[in-house]
């Protein structure tokens, strides 16, 4: 190897790095995950109020307050939230995403994965679950959502946060959950939390 040239491993190592600096500064309310995710709900409401459909509509919905994205060629995201199942949190969910392409600098974002079938909902508690390579997300803005399809059961929507990215596409992401206790804590703010209509 030349000096001065990286290797994959150096790229991916500086991917990692730029993935984790950009999740750093969403990171305030990770003491209160249901608080954060109703909180990112009322804002995904307000920057667009024909998302009222899909909250009221679905089977459930994972909500990442914050995805942290970042890439030189090769990239990856990352983010933590709440799944929503009729109206209530249910538990922690987690996504993670490899990305190839051109693609540079990083990115922070919101995003909100909505699920058209009971079914969809039950493969995502199973870990069963990831979007697939060509899933696009709908970026949120006033009436973005009125004429927003599922695309095979699936409507995700997104919203900045800052930073640069050229390439910004959702597919390929993988989720993982874990459900909340059910004697107090984050079992108790989950009946508490009603966001949906």
């Amino acid at each position: 190897m030349k000096r001065g040239r990286w290797n994959s491993s150096s790229w991916a190592a500086a991917t990692v790095g730029l993935v984790l600096a950009v999740m750093v500064g969403g990171r305030a309310h990770a003491d209160d995950p249901v608080k954060e995710a109703q909180e990112t709900i009322e804002m995904f409401k307000k920057t667009d109020p024909s998302l009222g459909k899909f909250f009221s509509g679905s089977a459930g919905y994972a909500v990442f307050p914050t995805v942290g994205k970042g890439g030189i060629g090769v990239g990856g995201a990352g983010g933590s939230g709440v799944l929503f199942e009729k109206g209530a949190a249910v538990g922690k969910a987690s996504l993670v995403q490899v990305t190839v392409g051109f693609q540079l600098g990083g990115q922070a974002y919101s995003e909100i994965v909505f699920f058209e079938q009971a079914s969809q909902v039950t493969d995502f508690k199973k870990g069963a679950f990831a979007l697939a390579a060509q899933a696009t997300a709908v970026a949120a803005a006033a009436g973005a959502a009125a004429n927003a399809p599922y695309a095979h059961g699936v409507a995700v929507f997104t919203v900045a946060k800052g930073g640069l990215m050229y390439e910004a596409s959702v597919g390929g992401q993988k989720f993982s959950f874990h459900p909340f206790e059910k004697k107090g804590g984050a079992g108790a703010d989950a009946g508490a939390g009603q966001p949906g209509k």
